[in-house]
């Protein structure tokens, strides 16, 4: 019933839209109602004898995973997550991200209910790949990624998806522990909030999830992986820093441009500097092996820039979730500016 009551919401809020955004929000529609109707029980499945030996190996590795999420880690206990979904193609959605080609300032998309995100999703990617182009011909930098899941925030009991249900373990409880947490906390118009909150149960979730499971070589592993993104994430801050002063300067537009890019290409030489003190393949390889512009900084940013703070917000809890989750909520009912003075301050006695 709640999916129903959900599914009509949404198709009032179409209608209120407006003409202009009747195709987005009707796409939306569409899309939504996809993964639903092609979603079944993961235990029907488990018990299907037309069900591969790997899916099922998969979905009860999503069984355990989806019950520790609950019982260790205080997530969501519901429906999501139980059922599976094979869409027939590799990702679920394909998010833009923008930015002014001299300004780090996201562009900002605004919606029902949910309130204004610094990215706009689709369902199928030529549409995202034609509304790129558009905010390029504008003058705008832009990225396109394909993503493998995303949360309705607990309007709908989102399924495991074909799109990452291969992932390895370790990436699977990640994923299924991060998007379990935006259904905690979801604050309107605040997507670094929201994306750092929830990269940092994600982090927490894993590392006790190894602790627990006794499985020490792949926690080292992990810890070693986390620290050398934090190392790239500190290198992409100072450099986002460089390119902030370069913006704001009363430089000619023409020589920015230029030195936008020399900046971007030592930010890559960077990278590959401090790749050497760590011997292993990182997903941030792909990262830079891109045309790189401001709104990959963007989209990186909604992701990270507050994990840290919120870590240091985990520690003042006591390490407890409860705690940890009460807090967050409280700090998700002041206004940004108070937000983000309290969680900047929190190493202030």
């Amino acid at each position: 019933m709640r999916t129903i009551l959900s599914v009509v919401l949404i198709a009032v809020l179409v209608l209120a839209a407006g003409c202009q955004s009747l195709g987005y929000y009707s796409q939306s529609v569409k899309g939504q109602l996809q993964v639903i109707s092609r979603s079944k029980p993961i235990d029907d499945l488990l018990k299907h004898p037309g069900t591969s030996a790997e899916l099922k190996q998969k979905l009860e590795q999503v069984k355990v995973i989806r019950q520790f999420a609950s019982s260790e880690l205080k997530l969501p206990d519901n429906k999501s997550y139980t059922r599976y979904a094979d869409l027939s193609r590799p990702y679920v959605v394909w998010n833009i991200f923008a930015a002014p080609e001299l300004s780090l300032r996201p562009y900002h998309w605004c919606y029902p209910i949910i309130g204004c995100q610094a990215y706009r999703g689709y369902f199928s990617k030529q549409p995202a790949i034609n509304l790129a182009k558009q905010i390029k011909s504008k003058g705008y930098d832009v990225s396109v990624g394909g993503i493998r899941a995303y949360s309705t925030l607990g309007w709908f009991n989102d399924p495991v998806l074909n799109t990452f249900v291969n992932y390895s373990q370790i990436n699977l409880a990640s994923l299924i522990f991060h998007e379990l947490s935006h259904q905690i906390v979801y604050v309107k118009g605040d997507t670094v909030f929201n994306e750092s909150f929830a990269t940092m149960v994600e982090n927490q979730g894993i590392e006790i999830w190894l602790r627990k499971n006794g499985k020490f070589d792949e926690l080292s592993w992990y810890q070693q992986n986390q620290k050398f993104e934090d190392n790239v994430l500190s290198l992409i801050t100072q450099y986002k820093a460089r390119l902030d002063d370069l913006y704001q300067s009363d430089l000619e537009r023409s020589f920015k441009l230029e030195q936008k890019q020399t900046i971007f290409s030592d930010l890559k030489t960077d990278y590959q500097k401090l790749k050497t003190d760590f011997d292993f393949n990182s997903p941030w390889d792909k990262w830079f092996a891109q045309d790189l512009n401001n709104a990959h900084l963007i989209a990186v940013g909604a992701y990270y820039d507050k994990v840290g703070e919120f870590k240091k917000l985990f520690t003042k809890s006591g390490q407890d979730f409860s705690v940890f989750y009460a807090a967050v909520k409280k700090l998700a009912k002041l206004k940004k500016p108070e937000r983000d003075l309290y969680l900047a301050n929190l190493d202030t006695p």
